[in-house]
């Protein structure tokens, strides 16, 4: 794939980004940041401008659309708006109205979107179950594990082997997979110390520490794109386990600081401020990524082992 039609992709992919109209100023900084590091980690052309010509509309949905003559990059451009519109959530009327504009633009018709939208909608249904429906958490009080801290600590990796292997998977729902994945650890972290979640309440707290919802589904499939490990052939991992190693397992040091934060937060009674829960996530993301290679044998393993039906089964389970 040309330069342009990466542009394209991801701008039309920023578009998807914004079209729910209620974006807040924390996510929109991540999503800028983002499209800084990962123009000065792949050398693409100029990130940090495109970000402001979409905001700006200097570079219109038209033009990026228009920019797309490859019925695959016309295809992969709606998959990837599709899965950034729900990467937060079940799509609201505004972001539909947004994906019936840019099928028109592309010139896709419906059975070329249809099963698509199935999976990715299988998978957004089962997100909104990943933690049950309980009430806010109460006071704060004692807070002591009723497992083993050995046994959280092999589930926070678990859950990081697992959320790299989907990372590797090309197919589009699997790194939109991740996400319900995350909120179900922090779930079950703080059910551990006797905390039960609501999802608004996890969601809330995984955004805090610094993970946007939906810039990280944008830096998932940024570097996929950008480093040309978007595949189409089913079964197969989008690219060799050297290339994992030099950032396809973004989601393993992601999810294992994010775990090991959550373990933090509930064991020390929730005290935590905002900026010593950032400050912390980010000091854990960094052992994180250095432990990232080690386990990229098993990341592989399981990606080898993963389709639609299981990855499902893993969430709703």
């Amino acid at each position: 794939m040309q330069p342009e039609q990466q542009r394209a992709i991801l701008a039309i992919a920023l578009y998807a980004a914004f079209a729910d109209g209620i974006k807040d100023d924390r996510e929109r900084e991540q999503i800028r940041q983002l499209a800084a590091s990962l123009g000065g980690e792949f050398g693409a052309p100029d990130l940090a401008g495109l970000y402001q010509d979409v905001l700006l509309k200097r570079l219109t949905l038209a033009d990026a659309a228009a920019s797309l003559g490859e019925q695959n990059d016309r295809q992969l451009a709606y998959e990837m708006a599709l899965c950034v519109c729900d990467a937060d959530g079940r799509q609201n009327d505004a972001e539909r109205r947004f994906l019936a504009e840019l099928k028109g633009l592309l010139g896709l018709a419906v059975d070329q979107t249809e099963t698509v939208e199935r999976e990715v909608e299988a998978i957004a249904d089962l997100a909104q179950y990943a933690a049950p429906a309980v009430a806010a958490p109460g006071p704060v009080v004692a807070a002591m594990p009723n497992v083993a801290e050995a046994e959280l600590d092999k589930s926070i990796l678990n859950y990081a082997v697992l959320t790299g292997a989907l990372e590797l998977l090309p197919q589009s729902w699997a790194s939109i997979a991740i996400i319900p994945l995350q909120i179900k650890l922090v779930y079950r972290i703080g059910k551990a110390y006797g905390v039960e979640l609501d999802q608004g309440h996890i969601k809330e707290f995984i955004a805090t520490a610094g993970v946007g919802l939906t810039s990280q589904y944008l830096e998932q499939f940024g570097r996929k794109l950008l480093g040309g490990l978007l595949g189409k052939a089913a079964g197969k991992l989008a690219g060799g386990i050297g290339r994992a190693a030099t950032g396809m397992a973004f989601s393993f040091a992601t999810t294992y600081a994010l775990g090991q934060v959550a373990k933090r937060y509930y064991a020390g009674n929730r005290q935590m401020s905002t900026d010593l829960l950032r400050t912390t996530f980010q000091e854990l993301l960094g052992p994180a990524k250095a432990i990232q290679s080690r386990y990229l044998p098993q990341i592989q393993e399981t990606a080898n082992g993963l389709d639609a039906a299981k990855v499902m089964a893993l969430v709703r389970g």
